[in-house]
């Protein structure tokens, strides 16, 4: 995956230590289907994921990272899961851990490619037929397509944490 400029400056200062970061998830639905991008480091089929630049609203880096990453136009409908990841280790020895945001969006127009290069296939999947994807991703699809009028954000919670 392509790492942005800003991280690998902040990697210069801090080598493998842990970052965090925040991330997006761009679940884009036509119909019923759902755009999936098979990654070029996993071989696994996701929706669109992404890193929130410094300063960047997070629904315009999911509308982006769709754009950069499959081609398409979206529509960013609404927020409908923040959750933290696990951390994470990369094979170079990079530490990460991601506030993920998961965006409902809609497409508007565009045939989906890997228009980037992080991908090797974009495609639109049923629904109801999803290949096996790796971690939430299922869930993440799931949520926002039950996301309608009116319904309310997800928000996890950890164990004990206060109300």
């Amino acid at each position: 995956m392509a790492t942005p400029d800003f991280v690998l400056e902040l990697r210069e200062q801090i080598g493998h230590a842990p970052l965090w970061l925040t991330g997006v998830t761009a679940v884009v639905l036509r119909g019923d289907k759902v755009l999936l991008v098979r990654r070029v480091d996993n071989g696994a089929f996701t929706p669109v994921t992404g890193i929130v630049d410094p300063g960047e609203e997070p629904a315009d880096a999911a509308a982006r990272e769709a754009w950069e990453e499959a081609g398409v136009r979206v529509k960013v409908e609404r927020l409908v899961w923040v959750h933290a990841l696990p951390p994470m280790t990369y094979p170079h020895g990079d530490q990460a851990q991601f506030l993920d945001l998961v965006f409902r969006c809609v497409w508007i127009v565009g045939e989906p490619y890997p228009a980037d290069g992080e991908n090797t296939d974009a495609a639109w999947f049923p629904l109801a037929d999803l290949p096996a994807m790796p971690g939430d991703h299922a869930e993440r699809i799931r949520l926002a397509a039950a996301a309608t009028e009116g319904c309310e954000t997800r928000f996890e919670r950890s164990v004990g944490a206060e109300d």
